[in-house]
């Protein structure tokens, strides 16, 4: 992904949470730095590229906003340049804020394990380095458990079909540094360059310990794994329930 937009000037990268507050989800029409409210949650998801990964979690019914960032580095407030060089440990992440009456943690680890290949280290695809890998930060403790027998479930059915071990990498308490203005929702703005570097493996997520799967199998027909690139062949607008 980095080389895609001409050189600009790299603004204050402490500043870029002040400049985003009040700022509206371009598709959803929420504040995307909004802090979660009274029966919300809210996780960072690292699938890769954050430009796709942001469009297949904004579409998902039960989703109030999202936002890209960076997550998991060593330095505070970094720029893109600074993550793309790979220096500050940083991965390119999406923030999720979801109705917890609407959605389980569960469905938002389907999307998340399904849309992506979590067996590639430090890349997604054609994108290279540390910033690309496979990574779910979370800022709730009983998350935690959810997410970690998520990966044992979905590991199993990857070994079972002949792939290596997942790398993703799963923590708690992990500050999110909001993106520059022009990569929030990126691929739902006039004149973007439609970009994806996921690579599905094809595999679906099973039950596993403390699944509560809301969303019915309706909403996963929105997204075609097998077909290359789904996540820029489908529409903006989020899935709607019948």
């Amino acid at each position: 992904m980095f080389g895609l937009f001409p050189k600009a000037a790299t603004p204050d990268a402490g500043a870029i949470r002040e400049q985003l507050q009040g700022v509206t989800h371009a598709v959803l029409g929420t504040q995307i730095s909004a802090a979660a409210a009274e029966g919300q949650q809210e996780a960072l998801f690292g699938c890769g590229c954050f430009w796709g990964a942001e469009k297949g979690f904004w579409r998902l019914p039960g989703v109030v906003t999202t936002a890209v960032g960076y997550a998991g580095g060593a330095s505070e407030n970094p720029s893109y340049d600074q993550v793309c060089s790979g220096r500050t440990g940083h991965a390119e992440v999406v923030r999720v804020v979801w109705d917890s009456q609407r959605l389980h943690f569960s469905d938002l680890l389907k999307l998340f394990w399904e849309c992506h290949d979590p067996t590639q280290g430090n890349r997604q695809g054609n994108d290279r380095g540390s910033q690309y890998r496979s990574a779910i930060f979370v800022n709730d403790a009983s998350l935690l458990p959810l997410a970690e027998a998520s990966r044992l479930s979905y590991g199993a059915g990857l070994a079972a079909r002949g792939f290596t071990a997942i790398t993703t990498e799963i923590a708690s308490d992990k500050p999110l540094f909001y993106a520059e203005a022009y990569h929030q929702q990126y691929l739902a703005k006039p004149g973007c360059r439609p970009y994806c570097s996921a690579q599905p493996t094809g595999v679906t997520l099973a039950d596993f310990p403390g699944a509560d799967y809301r969303l019915p199998a309706s909403v996963w027909t929105a997204y075609d794994w097998s077909v290359p690139h789904c996540v820029l062949r489908g529409d903006n607008t989020p899935i709607v329930l019948p």
